[in-house]
């Protein structure tokens, strides 16, 4: 065997990588498509996207890879997923979907979770799911009862979008614990399933798959999969995780204290506790991490900003016209630190649950038709980014976190030196930057799962740093006067 597969599945595209056991690198990379998938949003709030369109461009992007680089099936030790986290998708007793997958910005269960914290009580909500029931699975699962019974009583399985894409590769329905957690579907206190909220919210738990561990056997590729894909029949999947724990993962980040982030589609700032701990206020959560169990507890304390890459995607479409993100970075950086007062609030994805769930909009304050151009907006673009993460970072310090040295993959917003230097600069915190990302992290993990490494250290053992960001005391205090001012037009708005 000389070759592992991972799989990165996002909502604005599919990753495969194939990373070389022997010298742990990554060896081809492809994505599919190249602009990005579409969302449906069918109501104000409501984002969904079809299953079956993941699976093609999983398909896709294998057929990519195999123009890259001549390999076979025989040759591939182990399948890892990583996927966007929250998301639902309903499949019948074919497994075949019923319905678009309401993914993770869709807004619409806001008032369903809202409901379920008050009357069975935050406390105990807090206690035993370590989070409000929320805008997660669980409660979107409750939407499509309520809404949509008709589908609702043909349903099978119920899945997370990464349990679906194992599915099409295995054939079999299967979940994990931490998956089961991002759902809000796992109950800590009684390390079960939280039948508790689904007896609330009136939902079966027999609609729940399998459990499987994250990293071991969790089913074999079948023939269809495999002619599809031009790989051998039972090839293992080992490993699957939802994209910002695989994240962490991927840029060994496992023990607690230590933090991870990434600043695609969404922005998170991602951090290792050993004890449940949780947020009164549901701003930040509680999952279980990839490395979970009941005798040895890790829990990951995530903070989402839903509207980050996706504003920069924005501006580049309406602002810049055909011009490269390289570009729109090189104009952000002629603005001096402060945008010259310009301030934006990048909240137009949805509810954002560091804002206890409100959907605000997003907003662009003091613009000054004789002062500003496109260069500022961009600037202001990515300091307004950085700040939403810093003022759920302060959140995260509440809870007892150390904000000292972040890694994140050197990719998406983290190719801007602005931003970086934004982000040491308001956190004040030292930035790593590494060669990795989700599809070399899966990858990594399969190979964990499978056996082929022997252990963590082991197969970080090629993973190398590009880049490394300080925080400066005059960078700081400029950021620290104009976060300041950020966050006062916050609270007015």
């Amino acid at each position: 065997m000389k070759y592992l597969l991972g799989f990165d599945i996002g909502s604005s595209s599919v990753k495969a990588t194939l990373l070389e056991i022997n010298s742990g690198k990554a060896i081809a990379s492809a994505f599919s498509p190249t602009s990005e998938m579409p969302m449906q949003s069918p109501q104000p709030g409501f984002a969904e996207q079809d299953p079956e369109m993941w699976w093609n461009e999983l398909v896709n992007a294998m057929n990519k890879l195999h123009q890259q680089v001549s390999f076979n099936g025989e040759e591939v030790a182990a399948i890892g997923i990583a996927y966007q986290m929250h998301g639902l998708v309903c499949v019948d007793k074919n497994l075949k979907p019923l319905r678009p997958s309401i993914i993770w910005c869709d807004s619409r269960a806001v008032k369903i979770g809202d409901n379920a914290f008050e009357e069975m009580g935050e406390k105990y909500c807090l206690k035993n799911f370590l989070n409000s029931p929320g805008n997660f699975t669980a409660s979107k699962l409750r939407w499509v009862k309520k809404n949509e019974p008709d589908i609702y009583k043909n349903i099978y399985k119920i899945m997370l979008p990464g349990d679906y894409i194992a599915m099409k590769l295995t054939g079999e329905p299967a979940t994990t614990i931490s998956g089961l957690s991002e759902g809000i579907l796992w109950n800590f206190k009684k390390e079960k399933i939280a039948a508790d909220l689904l007896e609330y919210y009136g939902v079966d738990d027999e609609l729940l798959s399998p459990l499987v561990p994250t990293f071991g056997e969790q089913g074999k590729l079948s023939s269809p999969a495999a002619n599809e894909l031009k790989l051998k029949a039972g090839i293992p999947v080992s490993y699957r995780a939802g994209d910002q724990p695989n994240n962490a993962f991927s840029l060994n980040v496992l023990q607690p204290g230590e933090i991870a982030a990434t600043a695609g589609t969404s922005g998170v700032v991602y951090g290792i506790i050993d004890k449940p701990n949780y947020d009164p206020l549901s701003r930040v959560n509680t999952f279980a991490h990839v490395n979970h169990t009941k005798k040895d507890p890790h829990y990951g304390v995530l903070l989402c900003v839903n509207g980050t890459g996706i504003l920069n995607s924005w501006l580049r479409k309406n602002f810049f016209g055909d011009a490269s993100y390289e570009q729109i970075n090189k104009e952000a950086a002629l603005v001096a630190p402060g945008s010259d007062e310009l301030l934006i609030y990048p909240f137009g994805n949805g509810a954002e649950r560091v804002l206890e769930n409100k959907d605000l909009g997003a907003v662009m304050k003091v613009l000054q038709f004789n002062r500003h151009h496109r260069g500022h907006i961009a600037r202001a673009a990515q300091e307004g980014i950085v700040f939403a993460l810093h003022y759920g970072v302060e959140v995260m310090k509440e809870m007892g976190l150390e904000i000292k040295r972040v890694r994140a993959g050197y990719a998406n917003m983290f190719l801007s030196d602005v931003f970086s230097s934004v982000f040491v600069n308001t956190l004040g915190c030292d930035l790593e930057l590494y060669n990795t990302d989700g599809a070399t992290g899966a990858a990594r993990g399969a190979g964990i799962g499978v056996g082929v490494y022997k252990n963590f250290a082991e197969a970080y053992s090629s993973m190398k740093k590009i880049k490394s960001y300080s925080p400066t005391k005059e960078d700081q205090k400029i950021y620290s006067s104009a976060y300041n001012k950020w966050k006062k037009q916050l609270k007015k708005l």
